[in-house]
Formats: structure tokens, sequence, C-alpha cells
């Protein structure tokens, strides 16, 4: 099974930015896709973030994050980031990133195999 290790997490004011990394173990980094995903306390997990494997031709976001967060991903690190710019107290979670099953672009939380411990986001007003 593939392991997930998460990093980047933080305090940062309103308007700050951040980045998360997330390197996977193993040798199917690049076939597979990869996504982020966050849950705020008392909430669900949802899908923040997802990238397509190999070149990663296929990227969707949440609403919410759209013109803010940016998602890419180096296969030669077997790493996927997440950068956040513009953060809102809203955007305070963990955030979790996830190994596709496939290498599709279907960013349901049942298409995902594996996922990081988390990460702690934190956004002051």
């Amino acid at each position: 099974q593939v392991q997930l290790v998460e990093s980047g997490g933080g305090l940062v004011q309103a308007g700050g930015s951040l980045r998360l990394s997330c390197t996977a173990s193993g040798r199917t980094f690049s076939s597979r896709a990869m996504g982020w995903f966050r849950q705020a306390p008392g909430k669900e997990r949802e899908f923040v973030a997802g990238i397509s494997s190999w070149s990663g031709g296929n990227i969707a976001y949440v609403d919410s994050v759209k013109g803010r967060f940016t998602i890419s991903r180096d296969n030669a690190k077997n790493t996927v980031y997440l950068q956040m710019n513009s953060l809102k107290p809203e955007d305070t979670a963990v955030y979790y990133c996830a190994i596709g099953k496939y290498g599709g672009s279907s960013w349901l939380l049942a298409d995902f195999a594996s996922w990081g411990q988390g990460t702690q986001v934190t956004v002051s007003s």
C-alpha cells in the first residue's frame, strides 16, 4: 500500500500563503491521480483539488478555492503540491492528500486508495 506523508501546514494570517507537500512511497505515483481534501471540525471531508496522472493535464478545484489554490505534481520526486494563496479563515481545516486508484479524473472519496495523516492549516482573521 502506498504511504503518503504531508507537510507544510501551519498558522497564517488571512491573506497569507502556504504550500502543502505530499510525498508518496512506491513506484506507481506517476500513473495515479492525486487529490487534496480537507476536513473542518464538525464537517464532512470535502474535495479541494485534484490532478490527473502523468503530465497532470486534467485539474479540478472546488469552487471556493478557484483562483487562489494551485495543485501541481513532480513525478521525479513522487510529490504533489498545493499552493494556497489569499487564505481565508474559512480555509481552516486539516488537509489530507490522497492517491487515486486510477489515473483518471474522478474526485470522489471512493476513487482514492490511500490517505496521508493530515496536516493542520489554521488561518487567523
